[in-house]
């Protein structure tokens, strides 16, 4: 119901404002920009998005089932069994859904965006699976959503990667702030997720796994600051990506051929499902990316920027960070409109100005929360989605928030 008056205020917001620059301003491109703006957005959603997203799922779908067949995913289920019982009570041991969860999380650890889609609507569905009432999301979905909205990542490669394209000094020195900033964005999600749910979060299996995922991103963060060179930081992260990209596929694989798994039919089995599940999510898809670009083209994020930036003068705030902030208002909405936004305030700033930096962590901070509510929950059909949008935008704006003090801790001394 949230994401239904959501997408009326995009809407109706775009028209209010276009209407206000017309009649008050004389602007006759007002309306022109929103409507070529619709069809792009329209045109965008399916063949830039959907049609490649078929090649992704039914590959993805494919290993994923080899994975199932061979006994991987049952295998690393009992690994986080302990844990994710916690987590998700609803969800029985040994279900498939844990395994595809983890899968999913491992890949946007890793900063796989091409393969945790496809594994995330796979998880979704085994989940739905699950679900008594097929229209309203459970607590697990709720709970696997914003875990993965929040958007845990250890390498950000993209980001790196653009700054170097941008002939930054030293394209990796955002690694840190966005390790950080994510992992606050995470474990604040979790806990309002579980406060919701009256999940003990006291319970000394949750303590445990939690202290041990800090312990390894510590771990992860010392060898990368301290062994690696500035330069070796942003070829590392990359080799680790790809070769995570790779590994996982053939070990899937082997392991179907030590089960004696007939592996190509099995492949080709799980592979049907990705047509047909990115058909099926094409009208969310597109109902989204409309209304997301005509609120976009119709300048209100810039109104919404120069009033945040007067209300930091008349308090005597440092404004510097306000430049970046488009790209956090974006984050939430639309994960190309957020990259396109960083990568613009990079380029009008300096990537190795404050802006130009805080852009860059944004980007990394979090997921975008209202695609990923109406892409997943879209795929298996639940139209009430209850408390996870605003307890996905809770970890946003913990990322967001952790992100600009972040930035000023690390770069705040510079310009």
């Amino acid at each position: 119901m949230a994401l239904n008056y959501i997408w009326i205020a995009f809407f109706v917001i775009a028209f209010v404002v276009s209407l206000i620059k017309l009649v008050f301003f004389g602007d006759t491109e007002a309306f022109k920009l929103l409507v070529e703006g619709l069809f792009n957005s329209s045109k965008s959603s399916v063949m830039d998005i959907a049609l490649p997203l078929i090649g992704s799922m039914a590959f993805w779908l494919g290993i994923l089932n080899i994975g199932e067949k061979a006994g991987a995913i049952n295998f690393l289920s009992r690994i986080v069994r302990p844990f994710f019982s916690r987590l998700f009570p609803d969800v029985p041991k040994d279900h498939p859904a844990t395994g595809q969860m983890m899968m999913n999380f491992s890949a946007n650890l890793m900063g796989l965006d091409n393969a945790a889609t496809p594994l995330g609507l796979k998880a979704m569905g085994s989940l739905q699976e699950l679900n008594p009432d097929k229209e309203i999301a459970s607590n697990a979905q709720i709970m696997f959503l914003v875990l993965h909205t929040s958007g845990l990542q250890l390498l950000p490669v993209t980001i790196i990667a653009q700054r170097a394209i941008l002939n930054s000094k030293d394209p990796a020195e955002v690694f840190l702030p966005c390790i950080i900033a994510t992992y606050v964005a995470t474990v604040v999600g979790l806990i309002a997720v579980a406060i919701k749910q009256k999940i003990n979060l006291f319970d000394r299996v949750i303590i445990g796994w939690l202290g041990g995922v800090t312990a390894f991103i510590t771990l992860v963060v010392w060898y990368f600051t301290t062994q690696l060179t500035k330069e070796q930081i942003s070829t590392v992260s990359s080799v680790i990506s790809n070769v995570m990209l790779f590994t996982i596929p053939v070990i899937f694989i082997v392991g179907g051929l030590i089960k004696k798994v007939n592996v190509f039919e099995v492949f080709v089995e799980g592979a049907k499902g990705g047509f047909e599940t990115s058909v099926k999510i094409i009208p969310y898809l597109v109902a989204m990316l409309v209304g997301i670009s005509v609120f976009r083209n119709c300048g209100a994020l810039d109104y919404m920027n120069e009033g945040l930036r007067w209300v930091c003068v008349q308090f005597n705030l440092d404004t510097r960070f306000v430049d970046a902030m488009p790209v956090a208002y974006l984050k939430p909405l639309s994960g190309s409109g957020s990259k396109g936004m960083m990568i613009t305030v990079m380029q009008n700033f300096g990537v190795d100005k404050f802006a130009g930096r805080l852009a860059g962590i944004f980007n990394g901070s979090a997921d975008t929360t209202f695609y990923i509510v109406a892409l997943y929950f879209g795929s298996v059909g639940i139209k009430k989605s209850r408390y996870a949008i605003p307890a996905g935008l809770i970890a946003d704006l913990a990322g967001v928030i952790a992100a600009i003090f972040i930035a000023y801790l690390f770069f705040g001394h510079q310009p």
